[in-house]
């Protein structure tokens, strides 16, 4: 008995440094660039309000009633993708929710879509997207009867879908980089026939994995080459020009 209770002691506590050790690692985060950050902040064309549950991104002046979910990349700070989702708000006029992930990692965020939508309750079309394996849970929320509000569309930003969303009719946009480690432009094309028929594919040239938010250099990421206010102006203008399709297309 004495030796059977000492092998559930060592099991338990061997389970528990498993579990503190993961908390741990969930919780180190890769921190929002500063500076890229106050610039968002102090973008007089938009106004951005931080929650519980998540960021809201919205323009100012010139809103379309259109609005994403955007889900962060695996342990990436919510507040690294202001600056380029910023942009994105301001050139379009689409209102952004950024997610607050469970535990920094978005497989574990099982609420609902609704929890984040309710944030912006002005918006009356929703599409959903996401960075890294936050793009890979969109497409499940994207998924028919998946979520309520049913998304009108999926944004892709160095992500891919695990799920088949060949048939689902939604219009769709993956923005991927030339230098992406991670995201590879093979890897995106491997999965390509996942993703609706009417998806709109973008290479950013030079772009690697972290370009899509700022958060300093990704272990096993490529090298980029690309001027950051550049490209976000790029991300902004494609996303727009989707939008303005993807709106004319709808009946």
């Amino acid at each position: 008995m004495r030796r059977a209770l000492r092998v559930l002691l060592a099991v338990v506590a061997v389970l528990a440094l498993l579990v503190v050790g993961f908390l741990a690692w969930a919780h180190s985060v890769m921190q929002g660039e500063r500076p890229a950050a106050l610039e968002a902040w102090r973008d007089e064309a938009v106004a951005i309000t931080s929650h519980e549950v998540g960021i809201v991104i919205e323009p100012v002046e010139g809103g379309t009633g259109e609005g994403l979910v955007f889900i962060p990349g695996a342990r990436v700070d919510p507040y690294a993708y202001l600056y380029k989702l910023s942009g994105m708000a301001e050139a379009s006029g689409l209102t952004v929710v950024i997610t607050k992930p469970t535990l920094n990692l978005a497989f574990f965020d099982q609420r609902p879509l609704s929890t984040f939508t309710a944030l912006a309750p002005g918006v009356d079309e929703w599409y959903v997207g996401g960075h890294s394996l936050g793009g890979v849970r969109a497409c499940q929320l994207a998924a028919p009867g998946a979520s309520e509000p049913q998304p009108v569309g999926l944004m892709l930003f160095g992500s891919y879908c695990a799920n088949d969303l060949a048939g689902s009719g939604l219009a769709a946009l993956s923005l991927s980089g030339e230098h992406d480690g991670l995201s590879t432009p093979d890897k995106i094309a491997e999965a390509a026939g996942l993703l609706p028929d009417r998806t709109e594919f973008v290479e950013l040239e030079g772009a690697n994995h972290a370009d899509f938010g700022d958060y300093g250099v990704q272990p096993g990421d490529g090298v980029s080459t690309r001027d950051d206010a550049e490209l976000r102006d790029e991300i902004a203008e494609l996303v727009a020009e989707f939008l303005a399709g993807a709106s004319a297309a709808r009946p």
